[in-house]
């Protein structure tokens, strides 16, 4: 029987991508407005290369565009960037439809619950802070904790021992085909991928269900508990 749900966090439990384009684009808007000289399309192409580069979740990006423009870091201009980026991202960074619903029902189950994130772990935790989900996750387990990112196995694993639970006695929930439902798969979790967050046009997600909304995932856990009862009576 399913005992724990492990889930990924950006774009699965929050609208990653939504939040990072606003704040962004709030950024430099501000940025311009202090003497960034670029038009949006150049500062927004500036910067998507940086984040091409050094990842999404490179914390100096504002400093590096700087730099790139002007070979030193204007404060005046920085500064009016990252207000206005936090600004934007406060407003922004906020739970799919039925996350919260879905995850309160999880837990009135008695279901113990794990995030599983390739992000830093300062920013997953803030993220967890911010969206007030830090209280409803047994296990949080982020980059620097096992120094691999997913589809490896150790992230997956380290999990499994947190919650004290065997493959088989969770699932997996992720956007990222190649990473989320790759390495649940490859360590016997069964797999269900979240839809509703794909960025990726993704054709075949090869997990064992799929979601469209979160919280179809209680139907799935009856579905998958059923036919794991039936299993049994036929042994």
């Amino acid at each position: 029987m399913i005992k724990a749900v492990i889930f990924d966090l950006d774009n699965t439990l929050v609208d990653f991508m939504r939040m990072k384009r606003q704040a962004v684009d709030a950024a430099i808007t501000a940025m311009i407005d202090a003497g960034l000289g670029l038009t949006v399309a150049e500062a927004q192409e500036r910067i998507d290369a940086i984040y091409k580069e050094r990842g999404i979740e490179f914390q100096n990006v504002f400093d590096q565009l700087l730099y790139d423009v002007f070979q030193k870091v204007d404060y005046k201009i920085l500064t009016a960037g990252i207000i206005a980026y936090r600004r934007a991202r406060e407003a922004a960074l906020v739970p799919y439809p039925h996350v919260y619903m879905t995850l309160v029902a999880l837990l009135k189950r008695g279901m113990t619950l794990a995030v599983v994130s390739d992000a830093p772990r300062r920013e997953a935790w803030l993220r967890l802070c911010y969206l007030d989900f830090h209280h409803l996750f047994d296990v949080v387990v982020t980059f620097e904790d096992t120094g691999e990112r997913k589809p490896s196995p150790a992230p997956f694993l380290r999990a499994l021992t947190l919650l004290k639970v065997t493959p088989a006695e969770a699932l997996m929930v992720g956007d990222w085909a190649e990473r989320d439902m790759v390495g649940a798969a490859q360590v016997g979790i069964t797999t269900v991928f979240a839809r509703y967050g794909d960025t990726f046009g993704t054709v075949e997600s090869h997990a064992r269900y799929e979601l469209n909304d979160v919280s179809e995932l209680l139907e799935v856990i009856d579905r998958e508990n059923a036919l794991r009862a039936r299993e049994g009576e036929r042994r």
